[in-house]
């Protein structure tokens, strides 16, 4: 392989690891506040017993996570030297703004909150933990905004010729808020909610199905259950917009999801298929004109497709872009049903009496992470071969001076050590989960017990 395939495939190994942590950080941290928040509303010790639990498997996913991030950067440097000049005034100011305005707030708190049992009050613990949850939350909004701009470049003019032009801000809030950066930036944090919710339904699921810290998981598996719920079908609409702007910014991208070839023509929408790049045809299961309709509201109206672009600005890998988009909203259609079928039984009071539904939930962690993962495979691969979106190419971005074999030693030495990390994680994620919240009994010598007493007006 040459070296423009292989950093690909680094950098996409090294990112896609990444990813399995900020978004399980985000979720978690919505979770966190929730427990906490009950905890000072009602003065029940259970709940207050599930955030410090869910605190100490908060703070594994974020300490990997930090670490497993700072490879990146090297990566832009190393690989990625012509992309590096040519959007480090648009990245330097977003990474700028990342460490300002969310790692600060994030960091500043983080302390607080994993040390702060005991010594400060639950209200300031909880402000606490509401500052990392934020904190997490602007970290995901510079990043996004970083990415979108390579999906819809705004705000900016070209300066310098050649390969020695590079990307300069002429507006910050017109590349802050570029035509696709909002919706691609709730996109991501509705999957972030629910990679959290469904790590916590899965925990406290696999509790109840064990007959152990039975009626603690039963309050936590409802909290989690009420933000999968409301976050699934969110994610439905988030989802349509987000779609609706590549149709509007990246038509080229929206044929190659549905493996749409026609120059212009009414666009199907299927629901699986395959796509044999070519013979231009995909077999699969399909909605008439029903692509057509999601974009225009009309079964009818033509959508540009694959062949109305010149053949060296589409997409190459059709086939796996069209699988992973349309696995993502399988997953998604899925998480719909599994929360409102759950909620449905809360409300008759059989949530917890039938237990295949429960093991289904504890299997369901891996659906969030999946779609998460799948989702930007799908918004990377659909933009190529452009690494910023009609304006600079990935073969154009490489370094012009890095080997293959270079790219090769480092990328199985990645690969070792990130699986080793993911090892660690998961030994250390089960020790926890084995070990469950700690006795409530430590609770009765808290040195603020009075305060919360007063807070819910209790005797």
């Amino acid at each position: 392989m040459d070296v423009e395939i292989l950093s690909r495939i680094q950098f996409a190994f090294t990112i896609a690891f990444h990813y399995i942590y900020p978004p399980l950080s985000i979720g978690l941290g919505l979770v966190m506040v929730i427990m906490e928040g009950m905890f000072l509303r009602t003065g029940d010790r259970q709940y207050e017993q599930l955030a410090r639990f869910w605190t100490k498997i908060f703070a594994l996913t974020f300490g990997i996570g930090v670490a497993t991030g700072i490879v990146m950067e090297f990566e832009f440097g190393t690989n990625w030297a012509t992309y590096s000049r040519y959007v480090g005034d648009v990245f330097g100011s977003a990474l700028a703004a990342e460490g300002i305005f969310a790692f600060a707030l994030e960091s500043g708190f983080l302390g607080v909150l994993l040390f702060g049992w005991n010594r400060v009050s639950p209200r300031v613990h909880f402000i606490a933990t509401l500052g990392v949850w934020i904190g997490s939350m602007f970290s995901a909004v510079w990043i996004v905004v970083a990415n979108s701009w390579q999906q819809t470049p705004a705000g900016f003019h070209i300066v310098g010729e050649g390969m020695n032009a590079r990307a300069e801000i002429t507006d910050f809030w017109a590349m802050v808020f570029n035509p696709s950066s909002v919706d691609r930036l709730t996109h991501v944090w509705i999957g972030a909610f629910l990679a959290g919710a469904f790590l916590v339904l899965s925990v406290h699921a696999f509790y109840i199905l064990k007959n152990r810290h039975v009626e603690i998981s039963k309050k936590a598996f409802k909290i989690a259950l009420v933000v999968a719920t409301v976050s699934s079908l969110v994610q439905l609409f988030t989802g349509h917009h987000s779609a609706n702007g590549v149709a509007e910014n990246q038509p080229a991208k929206l044929a190659a999801l549905e493996g749409h070839f026609d120059s212009l023509a009414v666009a199907d929408m299927y629901l699986f298929g395959w796509v044999d790049k070519e013979t231009q045809q995909v077999a699969g299961l399909k909605v008439p004109g029903g692509l057509s309709f999601l974009v225009h509201q009309d079964f009818k109206t033509p959508i540009r497709g694959l062949n109305s672009f010149p053949e060296n600005e589409r997409p190459s890998a059709l086939n796996a872009i069209f699988q992973f988009y349309h696995l993502m909203v399988a997953i998604g259609m899925t998480l719909i049903a599994l929360s409102l079928y759950g909620s449905f039984l809360w409300w008759r009071g059989k949530l917890f009496e039938q237990k295949w539904l429960l093991r289904l939930f504890v299997v369901a962690v891996l659906l969030p992470q999946i779609a998460n993962q799948v989702g930007w495979f799908s918004a990377e691969m659909g933009r190529q071969p452009w690494v910023v979106y009609g304006l600079l190419r990935t073969s154009d971005a490489l370094s012009k001076v890095v080997t293959a074999n270079q790219v090769l030693f480092s990328l199985i030495m990645f690969t070792a050590l990130y699986l080793l990390l993911l090892l660690l994680f998961i030994y250390l994620l089960d020790k926890k989960i084995k070990h469950g919240p700690a006795d409530t009994t430590f609770i009765e010598h808290r040195p603020h017990l009075q305060e919360i007493s007063d807070i819910v007006g209790k005797p």
